[in-house]
């Protein structure tokens, strides 16, 4: 793998991050889905990520991140006795997500933050970048 430069890093992260926010957008919009069975309810999910690393990194001593892939948490669905509903199962159950909220919205301010100063970072970068060109003249 070949990383070209630093932006090329705050771009792999920032893109992370997105993934990391769409799945919090993912698990706060099935936050109240229910199924009839445990099998069929919704488990909230997380990304897992990997580093990586330049082909030469020993050289350029550059690295990232990426999302090597989505898992779905080890959590049990909640089971609510409604026999009403039409979807609860012989014995009046319905399972719903497990989506804790507050969980959620961490997660949510932390990956913004984390996009965020990446932004800055990258921002900061071409300012000082610009005042070294222009230094020349």
């Amino acid at each position: 793998m070949t990383i070209e430069n630093v932006f090329d890093v705050a771009g792999r992260a920032m893109s992370a991050q997105m993934v990391r926010l769409n799945t919090v957008a993912t698990n706060l919009a099935n936050m109240g889905a229910v199924s009839g069975t445990e099998e069929g309810a919704f488990r909230p999910i997380r990304p897992v990520f990997r580093s990586e690393y330049d082909s030469a990194v020993g050289q350029t001593g550059l690295a990232t991140v990426t999302v090597d892939s989505i898992v779905p948490l080890d959590r049990a669905p909640e089971r609510i006795h409604m026999p009403e509903h039409p979807d609860a199962d012989a014995d009046g159950y319905i399972f719903r997500a497990s989506v804790n909220q507050e969980e959620e919205m961490v997660e949510m301010m932390d990956a913004s933050r984390q996009y965020q100063t990446t932004l800055e970072a990258v921002s900061t970068l071409r300012t000082l970048m610009a005042r070294t060109m222009s230094m020349g003249q």
